[in-house]
Protein backbone atom coordinates (compact mmCIF):
# COMPACT_ATOMS: atom_id res chain seq x y z
CA UNK A 1 0.00 0.00 0.00
CA UNK A 2 0.75 3.57 -0.15
CA UNK A 3 0.83 5.88 2.04
CA UNK A 4 1.22 9.46 2.11
CA UNK A 5 0.22 10.87 5.86
CA UNK A 6 1.78 8.89 8.19
CA UNK A 7 1.28 9.88 12.24
CA UNK A 8 2.84 7.97 14.89
CA UNK A 9 1.80 8.08 18.80
CA UNK A 10 2.71 6.15 21.69
CA UNK A 11 5.38 6.48 23.93
CA UNK A 12 9.48 6.62 24.25
CA UNK A 13 10.01 4.05 22.04
CA UNK A 14 8.26 6.26 18.90
CA UNK A 15 9.68 9.22 20.08
CA UNK A 16 13.16 7.51 19.60
CA UNK A 17 15.27 7.19 22.77
CA UNK A 18 17.94 5.08 22.61
CA UNK A 19 18.66 6.30 18.95
CA UNK A 20 20.34 9.40 18.98
CA UNK A 21 20.16 12.46 16.62
CA UNK A 22 22.88 15.13 16.93
CA UNK A 23 20.41 17.01 14.52
CA UNK A 24 16.55 16.41 15.81
CA UNK A 25 17.41 14.91 19.36
CA UNK A 26 16.20 11.37 18.48
CA UNK A 27 15.82 9.67 15.46
CA UNK A 28 14.00 6.52 16.31
CA UNK A 29 12.22 3.66 14.23
CA UNK A 30 9.17 5.55 13.74
CA UNK A 31 11.48 7.78 12.07
CA UNK A 32 13.56 5.91 10.33
CA UNK A 33 9.65 3.96 8.86
CA UNK A 34 8.87 7.68 7.33
CA UNK A 35 11.86 7.39 5.85
CA UNK A 36 11.09 4.33 3.87
CA UNK A 37 8.06 5.38 3.36
CA UNK A 38 8.61 8.84 1.43
CA UNK A 39 10.92 7.37 -0.82
CA UNK A 40 10.40 8.47 -4.08
CA UNK A 41 7.45 9.95 -2.95
CA UNK A 42 7.73 14.01 -2.83
CA UNK A 43 3.96 14.32 -1.34
CA UNK A 44 4.61 12.53 1.62
CA UNK A 45 4.01 13.71 5.01
CA UNK A 46 4.96 12.96 8.96
CA UNK A 47 3.74 13.61 12.40
CA UNK A 48 5.03 12.23 15.51
CA UNK A 49 3.01 13.27 18.84
CA UNK A 50 5.05 10.16 20.88
CA UNK A 51 6.50 11.47 24.13
CA UNK A 52 8.70 9.09 26.68
CA UNK A 53 7.20 8.23 29.58
CA UNK A 54 3.62 8.36 28.87
CA UNK A 55 1.02 5.38 29.86
CA UNK A 56 -1.93 4.45 27.66
CA UNK A 57 -4.35 6.67 29.41
CA UNK A 58 -2.33 9.48 28.95
CA UNK A 59 -1.62 8.34 24.69
CA UNK A 60 -5.29 8.22 24.75
CA UNK A 61 -6.23 11.34 26.39
CA UNK A 62 -3.21 13.31 24.78
CA UNK A 63 -2.48 12.32 21.25
CA UNK A 64 -5.65 10.22 19.87
CA UNK A 65 -7.58 13.30 18.73
CA UNK A 66 -4.48 15.11 17.64
CA UNK A 67 -3.82 12.17 15.31
CA UNK A 68 -7.28 11.90 14.62
CA UNK A 69 -7.36 15.78 13.15
CA UNK A 70 -4.15 15.41 11.12
CA UNK A 71 -6.66 12.60 8.71
CA UNK A 72 -3.68 10.33 8.68
CA UNK A 73 -4.37 7.16 6.25
CA UNK A 74 -1.41 5.24 8.53
CA UNK A 75 -1.11 5.72 12.19
CA UNK A 76 1.44 3.64 14.59
CA UNK A 77 0.56 3.16 18.08
CA UNK A 78 3.04 2.11 20.81
CA UNK A 79 1.20 1.97 24.48
CA UNK A 80 1.67 -0.27 27.32
CA UNK A 81 4.80 -0.29 28.51
CA UNK A 82 4.71 2.14 31.40
CA UNK A 83 1.60 0.40 32.38
CA UNK A 84 3.49 -2.67 32.70
CA UNK A 85 5.80 -1.14 34.92
CA UNK A 86 4.09 0.70 37.90
CA UNK A 87 3.75 -0.82 40.58
CA UNK A 88 0.26 -0.76 40.44
CA UNK A 89 -0.96 -2.14 36.84
CA UNK A 90 -3.93 -2.41 35.77
CA UNK A 91 -4.32 -4.98 32.87
CA UNK A 92 -7.76 -4.24 31.79
CA UNK A 93 -7.31 -0.49 32.36
CA UNK A 94 -4.42 -0.93 29.19
CA UNK A 95 -6.57 -3.51 27.09
CA UNK A 96 -9.41 -1.27 27.33
CA UNK A 97 -7.30 2.05 26.17
CA UNK A 98 -5.58 0.45 23.61
CA UNK A 99 -9.15 -0.90 22.25
CA UNK A 100 -10.43 2.69 22.39
CA UNK A 101 -7.40 4.15 20.19
CA UNK A 102 -7.73 1.09 17.68
CA UNK A 103 -11.46 1.17 17.44
CA UNK A 104 -11.42 5.00 16.68
CA UNK A 105 -8.45 5.02 14.38
CA UNK A 106 -9.61 2.25 12.22
CA UNK A 107 -13.13 3.76 12.05
CA UNK A 108 -11.38 7.12 10.26
CA UNK A 109 -9.99 4.90 7.48
CA UNK A 110 -6.24 4.92 8.49
CA UNK A 111 -4.47 1.97 8.45
CA UNK A 112 -3.52 1.00 12.10
CA UNK A 113 -0.38 -0.59 12.79
CA UNK A 114 1.40 -1.48 16.30
CA UNK A 115 4.42 -4.14 17.79
CA UNK A 116 4.04 -6.52 20.42
CA UNK A 117 6.28 -6.12 23.90
CA UNK A 118 9.39 -7.96 24.23
CA UNK A 119 10.74 -10.15 26.84
CA UNK A 120 13.15 -7.37 28.83
CA UNK A 121 14.16 -10.39 30.97
CA UNK A 122 16.77 -11.45 28.50
CA UNK A 123 18.07 -8.15 28.59
CA UNK A 124 17.62 -6.82 32.51
CA UNK A 125 17.42 -9.62 34.64
CA UNK A 126 15.30 -7.36 37.32
CA UNK A 127 12.57 -6.70 34.56
CA UNK A 128 11.96 -10.58 34.53
CA UNK A 129 9.24 -10.09 37.55
CA UNK A 130 7.23 -8.32 34.77
CA UNK A 131 6.92 -11.38 32.32
CA UNK A 132 3.54 -12.64 32.91
CA UNK A 133 2.32 -9.15 32.78
CA UNK A 134 4.01 -8.91 29.31
CA UNK A 135 3.12 -12.10 28.08
CA UNK A 136 -0.91 -10.85 28.92
CA UNK A 137 -0.33 -8.35 27.49
CA UNK A 138 0.68 -9.64 24.16
CA UNK A 139 -1.96 -12.01 24.60
CA UNK A 140 -4.82 -9.15 24.59
CA UNK A 141 -2.83 -7.05 22.03
CA UNK A 142 -2.92 -10.03 19.39
CA UNK A 143 -6.67 -10.65 20.37
CA UNK A 144 -7.25 -6.64 19.88
CA UNK A 145 -5.90 -6.77 16.38
CA UNK A 146 -7.57 -9.45 15.19
CA UNK A 147 -10.43 -7.73 16.26
CA UNK A 148 -9.66 -4.56 14.78
CA UNK A 149 -7.43 -5.40 11.51
CA UNK A 150 -4.50 -3.89 13.02
CA UNK A 151 -1.02 -4.64 11.40
CA UNK A 152 1.25 -6.39 14.42
CA UNK A 153 4.54 -6.60 14.21
CA UNK A 154 5.20 -9.18 16.44
CA UNK A 155 8.59 -9.33 17.82
CA UNK A 156 8.56 -11.48 21.52
CA UNK A 157 8.73 -14.58 19.90
CA UNK A 158 12.46 -13.71 17.97
CA UNK A 159 15.75 -15.14 19.54
CA UNK A 160 17.09 -11.71 17.84
CA UNK A 161 15.56 -9.55 20.51
CA UNK A 162 17.91 -10.87 23.20
CA UNK A 163 21.23 -9.38 21.60
CA UNK A 164 22.50 -6.91 23.81
CA UNK A 165 23.44 -5.20 20.68
CA UNK A 166 19.73 -3.94 20.00
CA UNK A 167 19.38 -2.48 23.15
CA UNK A 168 20.81 0.82 24.43
CA UNK A 169 22.79 0.83 27.55
CA UNK A 170 19.35 1.79 29.97
CA UNK A 171 18.94 -2.05 28.81
CA UNK A 172 15.13 -0.34 28.39
CA UNK A 173 15.27 1.34 24.74
CA UNK A 174 16.05 0.02 21.15
CA UNK A 175 19.49 0.96 20.71
CA UNK A 176 19.90 2.14 16.65
CA UNK A 177 20.63 -0.88 15.19
CA UNK A 178 17.23 -1.95 17.59
CA UNK A 179 15.65 1.16 15.91
CA UNK A 180 16.20 0.25 12.66
CA UNK A 181 15.17 -3.35 12.76
CA UNK A 182 11.62 -2.39 13.98
CA UNK A 183 11.91 0.10 11.53
CA UNK A 184 12.50 -2.25 9.05
CA UNK A 185 9.79 -5.22 10.82
CA UNK A 186 7.44 -2.61 10.46
CA UNK A 187 8.20 -2.07 6.86
CA UNK A 188 7.28 -5.62 5.77
CA UNK A 189 4.14 -6.07 7.99
CA UNK A 190 3.00 -3.19 5.92
CA UNK A 191 3.58 -4.69 2.48
CA UNK A 192 7.02 -2.39 2.16
CA UNK A 193 9.06 -4.56 -0.21
CA UNK A 194 12.87 -5.25 0.22
CA UNK A 195 12.47 -5.99 4.06
CA UNK A 196 11.67 -9.17 4.53
CA UNK A 197 15.13 -9.81 6.17
CA UNK A 198 13.98 -7.50 9.24
CA UNK A 199 14.87 -10.37 11.62
CA UNK A 200 18.07 -12.12 10.24
CA UNK A 201 20.09 -13.55 12.90
CA UNK A 202 22.90 -10.90 13.87
CA UNK A 203 26.79 -11.89 13.46
CA UNK A 204 28.20 -14.10 16.07
CA UNK A 205 29.38 -11.93 19.56
CA UNK A 206 32.80 -12.30 20.47
CA UNK A 207 32.36 -14.15 24.47
CA UNK A 208 31.94 -11.91 27.51
CA UNK A 209 33.93 -12.51 30.41
CA UNK A 210 31.61 -13.38 33.51
CA UNK A 211 33.45 -10.33 35.23
CA UNK A 212 33.66 -7.84 32.98
CA UNK A 213 29.45 -8.73 32.64
CA UNK A 214 29.37 -8.43 36.40
CA UNK A 215 30.96 -5.02 36.08
CA UNK A 216 28.78 -3.89 33.44
CA UNK A 217 25.89 -5.09 35.56
CA UNK A 218 27.23 -3.08 38.20
CA UNK A 219 27.33 0.13 35.68
CA UNK A 220 23.96 0.20 34.84
CA UNK A 221 22.23 -0.83 38.24
CA UNK A 222 24.15 2.67 39.03
CA UNK A 223 23.76 4.25 36.28
CA UNK A 224 20.14 3.50 35.09
CA UNK A 225 18.35 1.17 37.48
CA UNK A 226 18.70 3.05 40.71
CA UNK A 227 18.13 6.59 39.32
CA UNK A 228 14.70 5.54 37.50
CA UNK A 229 13.87 4.22 41.04
CA UNK A 230 14.43 7.22 42.98
CA UNK A 231 12.31 9.16 39.87
CA UNK A 232 9.66 6.92 40.55
CA UNK A 233 10.07 7.12 44.36
CA UNK A 234 9.52 10.69 43.85
CA UNK A 235 6.81 10.84 41.72
CA UNK A 236 8.81 11.94 38.57
CA UNK A 237 8.32 10.55 35.19
CA UNK A 238 10.53 10.73 31.81
CA UNK A 239 7.83 12.53 30.16
CA UNK A 240 7.58 15.49 32.43
CA UNK A 241 7.68 18.96 30.75
CA UNK A 242 8.24 17.27 27.16
CA UNK A 243 6.23 17.73 24.25
CA UNK A 244 5.88 15.90 20.80
CA UNK A 245 8.57 16.43 18.71
CA UNK A 246 6.82 16.83 15.43
CA UNK A 247 3.41 17.73 15.81
CA UNK A 248 2.61 18.85 12.60
CA UNK A 249 2.31 16.73 9.11
CA UNK A 250 5.53 17.31 6.82
CA UNK A 251 7.58 16.31 4.06
CA UNK A 252 10.99 14.37 5.36
CA UNK A 253 13.61 16.35 5.46
CA UNK A 254 16.94 14.41 3.69
CA UNK A 255 19.41 13.47 6.43
CA UNK A 256 22.76 13.11 6.04
CA UNK A 257 23.95 9.29 7.28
Amino acid sequence: MTFLRYVAIGDSLTEGIGDPDPAAGHLGWADRLAEILAERRPQFTYANLAVRGKTSAQIRAGQLEAALALRPDLVTVTAGMNDLVRARYDAEAAAANLEAMFARLTASGARVATVSFPDLGKISPVARRVLPRILDLNARLRTLTRRYDVALLDVFPEPFTGDPRLWSTDRLHASPLGHTRIAAGMAHTLGVPGHADWNAPLPPRLPVPALHALGADLRWTLDHAGPWLWRRLRGRVPGDGFVAKRPRLEPMAQRVA
